[in-house]
């Protein structure tokens, strides 16, 4: 039987799962519909996964293992490369999919996620290849460190990037030499399958890499509860991610989270206001489904009427509209159900005493467009405040001293990001070091470099990743004890 596939943007994508090399449906044929956030277009029915193909998934990972792993770093390396290269070759038809898929801007996946998709898989090949081995030398022994695969890691991808998050976690996983199933977001899953594709294309072995699609309550749950499993990688809400960390204490499987927050974008009085209103209003591209956006907005009280002029000035000037126009700045939802928990967070706002400086309700356009928000009047403890609305919401908030910024940056129990713009540089550094972070931003926003390290503090996650670390996370990292002199009959004491 044929594997079953869809048409999107003129580009055919399978439907079915990738497992052990191989397209295979689901049990029964059991599918669930995709259908595109611009114009409530049916996409595709893809294939729903559950117990049974995760477990194949799994098996044919573990199977696959071995032979993996024995390939060594130089030996993956050279795959690996080649994905990357697929990756690129595939640029426009990976961002059009990508686009139909969750609404995201064509103009970006064009120009920066595809090729940070292809970059991710390539850096943390090169990386493997000279990642250091050191020998600790101590007083009787040399202790030689190694990096050792793990074994097969399950990773579970959100949808606002479904190809560059799950390449952020595929990279380095199967540069480690782990072996993968890979669970893609049931809201836009057709990008991961089309890498897929690309991995089989490339000379990834089969079992290497396996990609099952379905639902987080069915694929999501068998996938982390597989006591196959022994690394488990996820992006998504803190909800989601006490559920996992509560299936991976059973088998004490470690786990690597990144869960969201609502991040500090703090302005002082002496900053470059233009550069600093240009970064606020950047907060509502992809209509503020990222993770990263800093959408709580703390201004010095001095400079806050003018810089408001400012960001609203920058607001008018993005384009609202179809993602698939280069000109489009801000687009659609992801989905009727999401769009209705953005708009419930405005609508409990405003009517517990929150107002809006522009925005407010639905985009004119109508369907899944949202009209980029900043709310005032919020009060600090409130829920628009506090949780993460992952939409084109900011509040808007001032401060007098630099002591109520950091107090007012560390107001929520969330810790991803933060983003400070002034030009003292001794401030920037003691509001760094103040506020509670994974990453903060000076005077400039979303800046990732691979070799840095990547993760939230407080319910924002658990670990770090990028660089050397994302290592730490996928082997496991042995010591090897040698006493000197062992092998040449010396004695211990010299």
């Amino acid at each position: 039987m044929s594997a079953a596939t869809a048409t999107v943007a003129g580009i055919a994508v399978p439907t079915d799962h990738w497992i052990a090399g191989e397209r295979v449906p689901s049990s029964g044929d059991a599918r669930f519909e995709v259908r595109s956030p611009i114009d409530d277009r049916h996409l595709a029915d893809v294939a729903a996964g559950g117990p049974a193909e995760v477990h194949a998934a799994v098996e044919a990972a573990r199977g696959a293992f071995p032979a993996w792993a024995e390939l060594g770093p130089s030996g993956r390396h050279e795959i690996l490369v080649r994905l990357a290269e697929r990756v690129r070759t595939r640029r426009e038809d990976l961002a059009r999919v990508e686009t139909e898929d969750n609404g995201s801007l064509l103009l970006g996946n064009t120009k920066n996620v595809v090729n940070r998709a292809a970059h991710n898989i390539e850096f943390f090949a090169d990386l493997a290849c000279r990642l250091s081995h050191d020998t600790i030398v101590g007083p009787v022994c040399d202790n030689h460190v190694r990096y050792e695969p793990a074994g097969v890691a399950a990773l579970v991808t959100p949808w606002n990037a479904p190809l560059m998050l799950s390449t952020w976690k595929v990279g380095p996983a199967l540069a480690a030499g782990d072996t993968v199933v890979l669970k893609p977001p049931e809201w836009a899953p057709l990008t991961c399958s089309l890498l897929a594709d690309l991995a089989a294309e490339a000379g990834v072995p089969a079992g290497v890499l396996n990609v099952v699609q379905g639902t987080g309550e069915t694929a999501g749950a068998a996938l982390v509860d597989d006591p196959g499993i022994d690394r488990i990688s996820f992006t998504g809400s803190p909800e989601t991610g006490r559920r996992i960390m509560g299936a991976a204490a059973e088998t004490l499987t470690p786990v690597s989270f990144e869960l969201g927050g609502k991040s500090p974008f703090v302005v002082f009085a002496d900053a470059d206001l233009d550069a600093a209103a240009k970064e606020v209003a950047g907060q509502y591209v992809n209509a503020g489904q990222v993770c990263l956006a800093g959408t709580r907005v703390l201004v010095e009280d001095g400079i806050a009427d003018d810089f408001l002029e400012r960001v609203r000035a920058a607001v008018d000037r993005l384009p609202v509209g179809d993602p698939r126009d280069l000109a489009t700045r801000v687009g659609p939802l992801i989905h009727p159900d999401h769009f209705e928990r953005v708009s419930g967070f405005v609508d409990r706002a405003v009517a517990a005493g929150a107002r809006p400086l522009f925005g407010g309700g639905p985009h004119d356009r109508g369907g899944l467009f949202y009209a980029p928000t900043l709310l005032t009047d919020a009060a600090p403890d409130s829920e628009v405040v506090q949780r993460e609305v992952f939409g084109p919401v900011l509040t808007w908030h001032r401060f007098g001293t630099e002591s109520e910024a950091v107090e007012l940056a560390n107001g929520t129990d969330y810790g991803l990001a933060a983003t400070v713009f002034t030009t003292d540089e001794d401030r920037a550094l003691r509001v760094a070091g103040a506020v509670r972070a994974g990453t903060v931003w000076v005077n400039c926003f979303f800046v990732r470099d691979l070799a840095a390290p990547f993760g939230g503090t407080g319910i924002s996650g658990i670990g770090r990743e990028g660089g050397e670390w994302s290592f730490d996370f996928y082997c496991d990292v042995k010591n090897v004890s040698v006493r000197r002199g062992s092998f040449t009959g010396e004695s211990v004491d010299g």
